[in-house]
């Protein structure tokens, strides 16, 4: 007798969760095509979570990584493993199923957590570019590691993400299905003036005028790099050309996998109806995805620093050498001055061969240079 009421209320929240994931109006792809996405998303969740955790476990045991710079490549990591944790399952469970499970609640968490995780490296990125810009061409006295720029960085990045991720859950917008209908984000056919607003919104905010800055930041530093290079060319400059590179390849890599979505997501906003297939709107989401598993890829591959520590991890080759010299100050880097005249004592420093390492340092008389200078620390 008191078993009815719970069963029926039980009845109808299954049948609203089905009526949600079919009535939402995305065409479903075939059940072929939803073979070929599980398997493509169970990679992106497999491989995605174990890049991230080795990168995590690499941070946890070599203290040579954890420097200033490295925080912002610790926040990327972060994020993109908890995308792996809290979304890509989620929706590689939706696909094996053909259609979505959680019902509107669960897509809200959905496009929430992917959205906001996903900003969160963007916008961690955008601090990097910034970072390797000032690095090389600011002048810092300070032999020390300083954290607490990194620090309030990382703490910006997810502050200015819940920004933009926050409003559709409050009114300003919504989350709904996407695509073939095993994943959820911004409402991108929602035909009003309020919806509209918000997506001009997160499309500046959150991805061109960041990309700009990024392109801005990169483009002053490699002129630098290249005026001084006909200069002067030393091992810390061929190392910094190496750690730009890697930057470089990080944030190309990150465009070629969310500008599709962003062109894809704006053509269905404010194009016409259908004009999207549900195979042209999969792929460009698997390209986003597929951002957690090329990022550690590139730290591992392309910093030095990681890929010794993770054959060290691996293969037991001079661990005891490595945590003996273990150190948790930065490594020296080139400080770039353009375009200013230098009056100041030259140090010529020598390396001595001695027990201790000694460097002996002889002072040279006061010069006056117009080219560019070099400081190496």
């Amino acid at each position: 007798m008191f078993s009815g009421p719970p069963d029926l209320n039980y009845s109808f929240n299954v049948s609203a969760d089905r009526d949600f994931s079919t009535s939402t109006g995305t065409e479903m792809l075939s059940p072929t095509g939803f073979v070929v996405l599980s398997v493509a998303l169970g990679f992106i969740m497999t491989f995605g979570f174990v890049n991230n955790f080795v990168v995590l476990l690499l941070f946890c045991k070599f203290k040579t990584l954890r420097t200033p710079v490295n925080m912002l490549l610790l926040n990327i990591s972060i994020s993109d493993m908890l995308v792996c944790v809290f979304g890509t399952t989620l929706s590689f469970a939706s696909s094996i199923k053909g259609r979505w499970l959680l019902g509107r609640i669960g897509c809200s968490w959905y496009g929430f957590v992917n959205s906001c995780f996903g900003i969160v490296s963007l916008i961690s990125l955008v601090i990097l570019s910034y970072d390797r810009y000032s690095t090389l061409t600011v002048c810092n006295n300070n032999r020390w590691p300083d954290y607490r720029k990194p620090l309030v960085a990382v703490c910006c990045s997810w502050v200015y993400s819940l920004i933009w991720t926050v409003p559709p859950l409050l009114g300003w917008s919504s989350y709904d299905l996407e695509g073939a209908g095993t994943s959820c984000s911004v409402s991108w056919k929602v035909r009003t003036a309020q919806s509209h607003a918000y997506i001009i919104c997160l499309f500046i905010f959150c991805l061109g005028l960041p990309m700009l800055l990024m392109v801005y930041c990169y483009g002053r530093l490699l002129w630098a790099v290249k005026q001084v290079g006909k200069h002067r060319r030393t091992a810390a400059r061929r190392r910094e050309y190496r750690i730009l590179f890697m930057v470089l390849t990080t944030v190309v890599c990150y465009l070629v996998c969310w500008m599709p979505y962003g062109v894809v997501a704006m053509m269905a906003t404010f194009g016409p109806d259908n004009i999207i297939s549900p195979v042209a709107s999969v792929v460009p989401s698997l390209l986003a995805k597929s951002s957690t598993v090329i990022n550690p890829l590139i730290y591992i591959l392309m910093n030095k620093q990681f890929y010794r520590c993770f054959l060290i991890l691996f293969h037991c080759k001079g661990r005891a050498g490595a945590q003996r010299g273990g150190s948790s100050l930065p490594s020296r880097t080139t400080i770039i001055q353009l375009n200013r005249r230098v009056y100041s004592n030259t140090v010529a420093c020598t390396d001595q061969s001695t027990s201790r390492n000694l460097k002996v340092c002889t002072s040279l008389p006061t010069t006056e240079r117009f080219s560019p200078s070099v400081i190496t620390s």
